[in-house]
């Protein structure tokens, strides 16, 4: 059972930056994607970004060429970079890891992030 823990959301002003972490209990190298998903209340949990074991990544439309996923295996961490933050990116931000052996799938318990004035 992998546990993965969600760090670096907070308050914000349109237009500022933050970093999420992820940091799993294992290496991540056992992971075969590591996600970032948000949920806003009333809504569908959306997929914001993916970085696969190969280093390959994918975006959300809405949030392409603002934000940046990274992992650094040394650390067992993946990294959520987001800038030009806009107010409708404020929601719950939830890493979510599918393992390479039975597809297990894990989800932390999920990091506040808010951008407002």
């Amino acid at each position: 059972q992998v546990q993965l823990v969600e760090s670096g959301g907070g308050l914000v002003q349109p237009g500022g930056s933050l970093r999420l972490s992820c940091t799993a209990s294992e290496s991540i190298s056992s992971l075969y994607s590591v996600a970032w998903y948000r949920q806003v209340p009333g809504q569908q949990r959306e997929l914001v970004a993916s970085i696969r074991n190969s280093g390959a990544t994918n975006y959300a439309d809405s949030v392409k060429d603002r934000f940046t996923i990274s992992g650094d295996h040394a650390k067992n961490t993946v990294y959520l970079q987001m800038n030009s933050l806009k107010i409708e990116d404020t929601a719950v931000y939830y890493c979510y890891g599918i393992s390479w052996v039975g597809s297990n799938e894990f989800w932390g318990q999920g990091t506040q992030v808010t951008v407002s004035l």
